[in-house]
């Protein structure tokens, strides 16, 4: 525990630093690093692709997809992308004289395009309107929830939440974790309100935490059942106490995207 709470002592204040005060194409490079770590992570740390050529062409594209959020990249460049991603892949599929499987251009796909894009919307949601104020509250919502469930499941936790995906995981912590993003949310509004003269719905607020809570958890155990099928225990250990990428953003590579969605459906905060 030690470990990990010095890892985020040092990471948090870094964190903070690139997404409230730094340039905004630095959050961009640095999720794009992220995401070409990520893929690294998932193509060869799980085991699942090996293969120089299709996991290169996965981690450049998964740097570039949070670069061309930010910068608009026009239609025909996407494609443009997609395509030779497309062909890159299948020519390592056609080189291998089809002994290469097709599950590999697949998880490619999901590392190299699906994973970006999702975690992406953090330099979306940086680059709209008030942006900068409205880019923590994925983090609050993952981290809080992940924060209250750990420690309400390690004291209170009795009844197992998916035993078989994730043996540590509980009621009690589920619900501990709920509360705590409902917390963070709803503080996180007073500061809006109070500091910087937004006028907050804070219902939005309550149900921002609740959705952001719940999407955590599914993103946490989306990424357990893929270390469980492929038989690991951490997707790496760049982040003492904590892992890898992965492990630590699992649940933001859902909140993130779904708090995206509602700022513009439902925004909790306007001036």
């Amino acid at each position: 525990m030690k470990t990990r709470i010095l890892s985020a002592v040092v990471l948090v204040p870094v964190l903070l630093v690139v997404l409230l005060a730094a340039p905004q194409v630095l959050t961009a490079i640095l999720v794009g690093a992220m995401c070409a770590i990520a893929a690294y992570e998932l193509l060869w740390g799980t085991a699942l692709v090996r293969r120089p050529l299709p996991v290169g062409a996965t981690m450049v594209m998964a740097f570039l997809v949070p670069i061309w959020c930010h910068f608009g990249m026009e239609r025909l460049w996407a494609q443009i992308a997609v395509l030779a991603f497309f062909c890159l892949l299948f020519l390592d599929v056609l080189g291998s004289h089809g002994k290469a499987p097709f599950s590999g251009v697949s998880i490619c796909m999901v590392g190299g395009l699906v994973l970006p894009y999702l975690l992406s919307s953090l330099v979306r949601i940086q680059d709209g309107d008030y942006g900068r104020f409205f880019v923590l509250a994925p983090f609050v919502a993952a981290f809080l929830s992940d924060t209250g469930a750990y420690f309400v499941g390690r004291f209170l936790g009795r009844h197992k939440l998916a035993p078989v995906i994730s043996p540590k995981k509980t009621v009690e912590g589920l619900v501990g974790g709920l509360l705590c993003a409902v917390v963070g949310m709803v503080v996180y509004g007073l500061v809006l309100a109070h500091a910087f003269d937004f006028q907050v719905n804070y219902l939005y607020a309550v149900v921002y935490g609740l959705l952001g809570a719940a999407a955590g958890v599914f993103g946490d155990l989306c990424f357990s059942a893929i270390k469980r099928q492929t038989g690991i225990k951490d997707y790496g250990n760049l982040i003492p106490g904590h892992g890898g990428i992965l492990d630590r953003f699992d649940s933001v590579m859902v909140v993130a995207p779904l708090i995206e969605l509602l700022l513009n459906l439902f925004p909790m905060a306007v001036k």
